[in-house]
């Protein structure tokens, strides 16, 4: 949250499932030099759980009026504080599509702004030099020119956090919206995930390279979704991947999928995950997963996908369409490596836990996903190995 008695002039920003109201009263605090936290956080800290637990609606997850007074987003308009915002691109605790949709806002409304990420998980502050320049400017009131630094500085992967890369901004400036479609194959093996929609095209139902056909996935939470990245084989997900990549490709901002699916049950969840693959498991945090995101398709009909006030249930057989964000991200993939898109129902570290069983049916031809790479579609066709578009 910001600190309130900073706000008029800078903030470090962080976040929690606050109320505003709450917010108001709470924060960091500079007396003496010395930063202390004031007594109304700790007060809340210790109510806060109760007042969760009652209305935080897991059966549905429908986006409410108690949700709706802890979204900052709602609130962006009184924000002035000059901000320099720090994450972890590998936060699953706080996601980082919070700092990213609060930074977009605060850019839109001319707030001064600097992002630090990382590629790390919960926690992590920007480099001191980093902090020292932006505190020094809009606390000191020192004119010394950090306003004209690059807006974005990302931690590349392996290297040291505190000698992170400067963007002018983020996502990085040269990305650009290129799609991949599943046109077939089975994706209980590994299927083809291509520019163009051809490939293996023997989905059920398909005919060679016309993207037509379907893929059924069984729900079972009991398998984590590394378990499923890393399968041979599984009926518990779809996996789709290109071939493997002659160089690096860099991605950078968010990733957004097409799915359309249908259920033989009135509720089910829908999980996808970008990977890299061969999955070896273990090792650095990003070695395999690239970014994840989950929607709920009895919302498939909502006018805000990102803020449902009330489902629908599925019709058995039905076929809804979803398009969502998966959560943002900066990697560069390497060559030699694949990259995959797997899509499955029930995520054992971040949905609810049906019963399994319950069979959706993916149509293939619906279905698609937008990656931001940097240099668009003519890097990606090079690292792809295909002829350039014309």
């Amino acid at each position: 949250m910001i600190p309130s008695r900073l706000a008029p002039a800078a903030a470090l920003l962080a976040f929690a499932l606050l109320p505003a109201a709450a917010a108001a009263q709470t924060g960091l605090v500079i007396e003496d030099g010395q930063a202390q936290i004031v007594p109304a956080f700790a007060d809340c800290l210790a109510n806060v759980r109760d007042e969760m637990t009652a209305n935080l609606d897991r059966a549905t997850g429908d986006y409410s009026d108690f949700w709706a007074g802890r979204d900052y987003l709602n609130h962006i308009d009184g924000v002035r504080a000059a901000t320099l915002m720090s994450h972890g691109f590998n936060d699953w605790n706080v996601m980082p599509e919070h700092s990213y949709r609060i930074s977009m806002a605060l850019r839109e409304r001319g707030v001064p702004l600097q992002i630090f990420y990382h590629q790390g998980g919960h926690g992590g502050p920007p480099p001191l030099e980093l902090m020292n320049r932006w505190f020094t400017r809009y606390v000191a009131g020192v004119e010394n020119g950090v306003e004209d630094d690059p807006e974005a500085w990302i931690v590349r992967e392996g290297d040291d956090p505190r000698e992170p890369t400067p963007y002018p901004s983020y996502p990085h400036p040269e990305a650009e919206s290129v799609v991949l479609h599943p046109p077939g194959g089975d994706g209980h093996w590994i299927g083809t995930l291509s520019l163009d929609g051809s490939g293996a095209g023997d989905a059920a139902g398909a005919a060679p390279g016309t993207g037509a056909g379907t893929g059924v996935i069984v729900d079972n939470f009991s398998f984590a979704g590394d378990q499923l990245a890393a399968a041979e084989w599984s009926n518990h997900r779809l996996l789709y991947a290109t071939p493997e990549l002659r160089e690096d490709v860099h991605l950078s901002g968010v990733a957004t999928v097409r799915v359309r699916v249908s259920a033989d049950a009135p509720a089910a969840n829908l999980s996808v995950w970008l990977v890299s693959l061969p999955w070896t498991g273990g090792g650095e945090i990003n070695d395999n997963l690239i970014t994840k995101g989950w929607a709920d398709p009895s919302n498939a009909r909502a006018e805000d996908i990102a803020s449902p006030r009330t489902g629908t249930p599925l019709a058995p057989g039905e076929f809804v369409e979803l398009e969502f964000a998966l959560q943002p991200d900066d990697r560069v993939i390497p060559a030699g490596a694949r990259i995959g898109l797997m899509i499955f129902s029930s995520d054992q570290s971040f949905t609810l836990h049906p019963d399994p069983g319950t069979t959706l049916t993916v149509d293939l031809g619906a279905t698609s996903i937008s990656l931001p790479v940097v240099g668009g579609n003519a890097a990606l066709e090079r690292a792809l190995g295909v002829p350039a578009s014309q």
